[in-house]
């Protein structure tokens, strides 16, 4: 299936390996049998959380974030760790950043935020009976947790206020979850 598509590793190697990331450099013979590179970030995999409140709000972050030079809003998320089940890693997550834990955990999806140029996933869940607690924060990390209604979301969405695309595709989920249009 699809194998008119397919392309195959010939040869490759880490052209650059960071405390965070690598960049794959790989020859690849392509569906006509030349040759092409593609050059990739490998990454080890994330988790996103949507803290949805029983009143329907959801809980979101501030974040300066350096590529961009700013602050971006932002769902709770992070990397997974090694060997880390994903569940696992994302209620890590929350609690860590947020200091709040969840009784239910569902599984809503997973994405691949940028394929052209990495391996990156991001498995997304939706985290309710949520218990307000001390956050953990990292070393080397600072953000603000404030309480949002997914319309004024899907608003600030529309006038380019978020823009970071697991929170994005995380609020159109969530649009359709609390409609009644999705099921998990």
């Amino acid at each position: 299936m699809d194998l008119h598509l397919k392309e195959v590793k010939v040869d490759g190697d880490v052209a650059f390996e960071g405390k965070f990331l690598k960049l794959q450099s790989d020859t690849v013979r392509l569906p006509d049998g030349k040759t092409s590179n593609r050059e990739y970030i490998r990454h080890p995999g994330a988790v996103v959380v949507l803290p949805l409140f029983v009143d329907g709000t959801v809980l979101l972050e501030r974040q300066f974030r350096y590529p961009l030079d700013q602050v971006f809003i932002e769902f709770p998320a992070g990397k997974i760790d090694p060997n880390e089940d994903p569940l696992d890693c994302a209620q890590r997550e929350l609690q860590e950043e947020t200091g709040y834990t969840a009784s239910d955990w569902e599984f809503v999806c997973t994405i691949h935020n940028a394929i052209a140029y990495s391996d990156e996933h991001l498995d997304i869940y939706l985290a309710r009976g949520l218990t307000a607690g001390e956050s953990k924060l990292d070393d080397g990390e600072f953000l603000e947790t404030f309480k949002a209604s997914v319309p004024d979301m899907l608003q600030w969405i529309r006038e380019g206020k978020i823009t970071d695309v697991k929170t994005v595709i995380g609020a159109f989920w969530l649009e359709k979850i609390l409609a009644g249009q999705w099921k998990l």
